[in-house]
């Protein structure tokens, strides 16, 4: 064979080898491709569904009284400080009483003073009359003039109306002598309730100035065993909650513990706040343990909807959909995903007013099926089934690939013949491009 032959038959040679190594490798990325797809399942199983509406709220006394002041003076002595538990009618604090003192003893003088003008009124009185009866015996044996009879019987009734004003002088300055004193006896400050003191507002010295308003001094919780929880729920929320459901609380001071309540209130005054409308939700909470406090932060999930003990499937199963590249890895026809895959017992009505409800996908015989289901309340992890499956099925939530990543309808595949980039995906790897 000559040379030039020779060369033309090692051409032909490397170009057969060269083809043959293209088709086997072609072969074998298929195969890998279809064989490596990994089809995860969850089964269908029974248990609860809790739909909850979540809330922010602020923990506090169901009753809670500001003890004031009705009078200003200087704050003489405290009896109660804070978490002090007071009963009722116990002395909680005095204020500088000599001012209103020196009130009283003055009350008391004028009251004297016109208890004696009344005395000396209804002598007048009887001096009046007397010399009233002496001018009429005068004027009958007519030994006097008219006029002296007239200006008697004046001079009498005048004496009695001053013993009436005087009278009125007594009661008026008996009523500032009461006065005085109710005011001498609010220097001392008592509980109006049993409860704990949560608050205290003065101190020993301070002046307290109670003359447009009562100043509080103290604030007092009946009983910190029952507490409610005030939480604001949104307007988009506020139409499911009731009183008398459920509720689970956390507060960051025991965050791993949770605690229980029941919504005993829902108000009907509108809060808004950032143009953001929400309503006040009333949660009745036992606090035997007294760990709860007023004013903490309590983070409420109030419970809308409970079913218990019922068939429910993972929500992945139902926003599940194959990817052509999942239909095409599982030898599946291309229109599989459509509507007229469903499996023909659980077919929806036909009709030209007929609308896709909720389907998941089930593994049958090796091949993806869709099934149509009825589903009910959720809790963000498992829906409700009422109808389609039975406690047990296997139903399809992701579809998985050893050299391609698919999830619902995305597919990712990267190339191992592609160059990597650098650290910010823009350029060539570290010390320089190729050669």
């Amino acid at each position: 064979m000559s040379p030039r032959r020779a060369r033309q038959a090692r051409w032909i040679t490397a170009i057969i080898i060269a083809l043959a190594g293209l088709s086997l490798g072609a072969y074998y990325a298929r195969r890998d491709a279809t064989s490596g797809a990994e089809v995860i399942t969850q089964p269908v199983t029974r248990g609860s569904i809790v739909e909850a509406v979540s809330a922010t709220g602020t923990l506090e006394a169901v009753t809670t009284v500001q003890v004031g002041s009705q009078v200003s003076g200087t704050v003489q002595a405290l009896h109660a400080d804070f978490n002090s538990i007071v009963r009722k009618g116990e002395l909680i604090a005095t204020l500088e009483p000599s001012l209103l003192r020196s009130e009283a003893e003055q009350a008391r003088a004028n009251l004297t003073r016109a208890a004696a003008e009344l005395e000396r009124s209804k002598v007048v009185v009887a001096d009046a009359a007397s010399k009233l009866a002496r001018t009429r015996e005068l004027s009958a044996r007519q030994l006097v003039p008219r006029t002296d009879l007239e200006n008697a019987e004046v001079t009498l009734k005048s004496a009695e109306a001053q013993v009436k004003s005087a009278a009125a002088q007594v009661e008026q300055a008996r009523a500032s002598l009461t006065q005085a004193e109710v005011n001498l006896e609010k220097t001392r400050i008592f509980a109006p309730i049993d409860g704990i003191v949560v608050s205290r507002a003065v101190d020993v010295g301070q002046t307290v100035a109670a003359s447009m308003q009562a100043p509080t001094l103290f604030s007092i919780a009946a009983d910190l065993t029952r507490m409610r929880v005030n939480a604001g729920v949104d307007e988009s929320d506020v139409g499911r909650i009731e009183a008398g459901q459920d509720v689970r609380f956390r507060v960051d001071a025991f965050p791993d513990e949770e605690f229980e309540g029941k919504v005993s209130q829902v108000r009907l005054q509108p809060i808004v706040q950032q143009n953001v409308v929400t309503y006040g939700v009333i949660i009745d909470v036992v606090n035997v343990e007294r760990k709860l406090r007023p004013g903490m932060t309590a983070n409420v999930t109030i419970e809308v909807v409970r079913r218990d003990d019922v068939l429910r499937v993972p929500n992945g199963a139902l926003r599940f959909r194959p990817s052509a590249a999942a239909l095409s890895a599982l030898s599946e026809p291309a229109d599989a995903g459509g509507s007229g895959d469903l499996a023909p017992a659980a077919q929806p009505a036909a009709g030209p007013r007929a609308t896709a409800g909720p389907k998941v996908w089930v593994m049958q015989d090796g091949r993806l099926k869709a099934v149509a289901v009825k589903t009910g309340a959720t809790d963000g992890v498992h829906t409700e089934l009422v109808g389609g499956l039975d406690q047990g099925a296997e139903v399809v939530t992701e579809v998985k690939f050893a050299q391609a990543s698919t999830t619902g309808s995305t597919t990712t595949t990267r190339s191992p013949l592609l160059q990597q980039q650098g650290p910010m995906g823009g350029g060539p790897p570290p010390g320089g491009p190729p050669r």
